[in-house]
């Protein structure tokens, strides 16, 4: 595996549709507004508690590489005024709610999309390590696996019609 670039970590994350979720009904959620900036790797997000309001803004870039499982990222953490600068330039977005889906003993991200993308659910989970990612047990709501799949990233699932969302899911 190459280096990590300077400030970034390593990501461990898996991500594997949900066909049938568990009931949401009632359950907090943060808003995620993500714009893919225009040719470039980069995301800007804002993150909006459904319960306080408090919102949490980031740019990132994922930098990508042979390994789906575990790759460099970057975060830098963004004021208001940043983030509305950041917003002016070209991209496009996504916009979901993200649940914390408790299974076992552990919690799973259910990512519900909006737009385009509704009807898409995306459950991912998280590890400190290549290694404990790759032990982790899915609930049962959480089909088959896309982590290896790059249609199920955000920077593909963001130039997507409802229709082609709809032709790959069939």
């Amino acid at each position: 595996m190459d280096p990590i670039p300077k400030y970034a970590r390593l990501e461990n994350e898996r991500r594997r549709l949900v066909v049938t979720p568990p009931d949401l009904t009632g359950l907090a959620f943060r808003l995620v507004e993500d714009l893919y900036v225009e040719g470039t790797r980069l995301r800007l997000r804002a993150m909006t508690d459904s319960a306080t309001g408090a919102r949490e803004l980031k740019l990132c870039k994922k930098y990508g590489g042979p390994d789906p499982v575990s790759a460099p990222i970057v975060n830098i953490y963004l004021t208001e005024a940043e983030h509305a600068a950041l917003a002016a330039l070209p991209g496009r977005p996504i916009r979901k709610r993200r649940y914390r889906a408790p299974h076992g003993d552990r919690t799973f991200g259910l990512d519900v999309f909006e737009g385009e993308l509704q009807g898409l659910m995306l459950c991912e989970a998280e590890a400190e390590s290549r290694e404990a990612i790759l032990a982790v047990v899915f609930p049962p709501w959480a089909g088959r696996e896309v982590t290896e799949d790059p249609f199920f990233t955000g920077g593909i699932l963001c130039r997507l019609t409802a229709a082609e969302l709809a032709a790959r899911l069939g």
